[in-house]
């Protein structure tokens, strides 16, 4: 009997931005003392199992940025997953699932939700990701099928 292979072809981490500061204009949102807390937690226990060569992408706004700036690791801006995203336009910042690799999508809701939604159950559901939370998929081909596994889900409170 043949053995079947599964090949982890690519990573796709979503992190939802810590705890923010209410007020207009929603894009100069601040994170708040907590949401700095929650933000480092969950960098600490993400940077040291990430590969040297990840791609951490970040919406515009302050408080995703300040986010993925927890990670003390170089990181670009990508308005196709600010505030206002959809999810192709996550999927098209993601190249999910053909790009090989990790990527890290710092964003927001509903739309990361949204996109977990999709790349498990393959149909549009509205999940809630919890702010600061972290869910990490991975892409693998087995026998010529491209499968994805949700590999962890971290949430501060529970660092």
């Amino acid at each position: 009997m043949a053995e079947n292979k599964a090949e982890f072809t690519a990573d796709l981490l979503l992190w939802r931005h810590a705890d923010a500061e209410d007020g207009m204009p929603d894009s100069g949102r601040a994170l708040t003392k907590k949401g700095l807390r929650q933000a480092k937690q969950v960098a600490q226990w993400l940077k040291p199992r990430l590969p040297g060569d990840c791609l951490i992408l970040a919406s515009p706004a302050k408080r995703a940025q300040q986010t993925a700036a927890a990670l003390e690791l170089p990181y670009s801006t990508d308005k196709r997953i600010g505030v206002q995203a959809d999810i192709a336009g996550l999927i098209a910042a993601s190249n999910w699932p053909k790009r090989a690799g990790t990527l890290v999508i710092v964003g927001h809701q509903p739309t990361l939700g949204r996109l977990a939604a999709w790349l498990l159950a393959e149909q549009p559901a509205d999940w809630t990701i919890k702010k600061g939370a972290l869910w990490w998929f991975s892409g693998r081909t087995r026998d010529g099928d491209t499968e994805t596994i949700l590999r962890a889900v971290v949430s501060p409170d529970l660092l």
